[in-house]
């Protein structure tokens, strides 16, 4: 009976964790709700904690003192990560990708939340130790980037526009050059939108030249914020100098001819290597 009560126990407090990550919860939440004593429970977190770690799902993290407890900061790692980046690089790699004009079709990818619940973990462990406090994209395909990755930060998602609204406010906008589209446009964000010295990650679905992402730059420059890393799903390998140089991405699209469906994705090498 004890055994079956723990292994009960077990999954509610995984369960627990898991859908809500990044945020604090007391042993004295969990005695009460499951009727254990501390020293069980403590038991039961270490036992969760070394699973989580062993299949590169996060890690949990316990802070002590009277305000303290425990909470899940979710991450994918090691195999998980590489597993899941090479079978994008694969699905993204097939022929039927290919869009006139040497473009390539990402919309499903980027919609389908078990995937970017993945990536957006896989950024989390990268930028984490930064401590951001925001995750800034550009509309809109970025977006379902930017709020996975914030997810499993445990912060908001900020999502610049390419036009302002009346009903958002003041805003900032500023020009700037698409290295996708190879022309000249427009993002805005609401002065409200960001305080002053705003700690922040920047991502996006794709980086070609990196003028979006330079233009995401120059615009939190604006606000006075500081940013703390870039993160894209895709970068092309050409051209190889960015106009964002320090800049973190999970798969790399070799080659797309403009006359014809020949495409090449891989994994990027901190991927390939680890």
């Amino acid at each position: 009976m004890e055994r079956r009560r723990r292994v009960e126990r077990l999954i509610a407090v995984t369960r627990y964790l898991v859908e809500h990550p990044c945020q604090l919860i007391s042993l004295s939440t969990f005695g009460e709700e499951l009727g254990a004593a501390k020293s069980s429970l403590s038991e039961d977190i270490g036992l969760i904690k070394r699973m989580l770690d062993r299949e590169g799902e996060g890690w949990v993290e316990t802070v002590p003192g009277a305000a303290g407890g425990v909470r899940y900061l979710p991450e994918l790692t090691g195999a998980g990560a590489r597993t899941l980046v090479a079978s994008l690089a694969q699905e993204l790699s097939h022929p039927a990708r290919f869009l006139p004009g040497g473009f390539l079709y990402l919309t499903d990818i980027l919609f389908t939340p078990v995937i970017m619940e993945g990536v957006g973990r896989i950024f989390a462990g990268r930028f984490r130790l930064f401590e951001p406090e925001w995750v800034v994209t550009v509309e809109t395909k970025g977006i379902p980037v930017a709020l996975f990755t914030a997810r499993a930060l445990g912060v908001p998602a900020v999502i610049i526009r390419h036009e302002s609204r009346v009903t958002e406010g003041p805003a900032v906008s500023i020009n700037y050059l698409s290295g996708s589209t190879r022309r000249i446009q427009t993002m805005s964000l609401p002065r409200r939108a960001l305080p002053s010295g705003a700690r922040v990650v920047v991502v996006d679905d794709f980086m070609r030249a990196g003028g979006t992402a330079r233009g995401m730059h120059e615009l939190m420059a604006e606000f006075g914020a500081h940013v703390l890393g870039t993160g894209v799903l895709m970068a092309t390998r050409e051209p190889e100098n960015k106009l964002v140089p320090d800049y973190f991405s999970l798969l790399v699209l070799e080659e797309v001819k403009e006359t014809g469906p020949e495409l090449k994705v891989r994994p990027a090498a901190w991927l390939e290597g680890g």
